[in-house]
């Protein structure tokens, strides 16, 4: 029942939070600490991403490349129903995305993606099948000016697949973006819903509720018996993050930036899971805090 609870909060999220088909960074580079309260586990994660636009036509066409890596540090230090541990705690993400978009009638854009990638603790011989996931996205995006700038408006709607995923449905995108004062502007959409103020030029504040996850395989299987005296098969890895937070970001120039987000989880749970996505094992799910920090270079 609890996950049946988490999904339709996730649903929720999707239809009033942030849609990352959306995102307009070129670069981020980003650090992340949550410690998981009521016990010694921490998880960290190194990020680096990348969207580089390729023009295809004067009619506002791009192609659009998207790489990204990622660190994952679970640190597990409770004990476990399984005596090997093995490197449980580091999952590695590589990822290629390609996207493709162009200009529609009325101000309407489509935008399209496919991507690849895996995701894996890599701790056996190499690479496994296992290891890759896949992801397909489509979205239109309905962009709103008005002649007293900088007050703008934006609606994205559209669908999100990953597969293999602790979500093993697609998900609804619907974002709405909107700058209605010089010094104010709210976005609704998934995985971040928010208010934001602006000081000036340089320096904004925001408070915001956003989704924060990872999937990653385990090569070398964990079996264990339950309490029920069961067997179970642990083949994967996901955390799931609901965060309520508060954040800081100071612009270097028109572009760059650095962002700094302190706040609290709504909802933590860390689970290992079979090959039908079903949960073997709840590692923790008390909430904690969650700090993340960065910089990125965005249009």
């Amino acid at each position: 029942m609890r996950n049946k609870n988490l999904i339709f909060v996730c649903l929720f999220l999707c239809v009033f939070c942030k849609s990352r088909s959306q995102v307009t960074d070129l670069i981020r580079v980003e650090y992340a600490y949550i410690p998981q309260t009521d016990s010694d586990n921490t998880y960290s994660r190194f990020r680096v991403s990348a969207n580089y636009p390729i023009k295809m036509d004067d009619d506002g066409t791009y192609l659009v490349i998207s790489p990204q890596y990622r660190y994952n540090d679970l640190r597990i230090r409770d004990m476990l129903p399984f005596e090997e541990g093995g490197d449980l705690n580091v999952f590695q993400t590589f990822s290629l995305e390609i996207g493709y978009t162009f200009k529609m009638k009325n101000n309407w854009r489509f935008g399209a993606k496919l991507g690849t990638g895996m995701s894996s603790n890599f701790e056996g011989s190499g690479i496994e099948s296992d290891d890759f996931r896949y992801t397909t996205s489509v979205f239109f995006v309905k962009s709103y000016k008005s002649l007293q700038t900088p007050i703008t408006a934006r609606l994205i709607i559209g669908l999100r697949y990953s597969t293999p995923a602790s979500i093993t449905f697609p998900l609804p995108i619907i974002n709405y973006f909107k700058r209605f004062h010089p010094s104010w502007s709210y976005s609704l959409g998934t995985p971040k819903t928010s208010i934001k103020y602006f000081f000036n030029e340089k320096n904004t504040l925001q408070t915001f509720v956003s989704l924060d996850r990872f999937y990653g395989n385990l090569q070398n299987n964990r079996t264990f018996v339950d309490q029920n005296g069961e067997t179970k098969v642990a083949e994967n890895a996901s955390m799931l993050n609901i965060v309520g937070a508060l954040g800081y970001e100071y612009y270097f120039t028109e572009h760059l930036l650095f962002y700094t987000y302190a706040g609290y989880t709504l909802s933590n749970e860390i689970r290992l899971r079979d090959s039908d996505q079903e949960n073997v094992l709840s590692i923790n799910d008390a909430n904690t805090f969650y700090i993340r920090s960065g910089i990125k270079l965005k249009i």
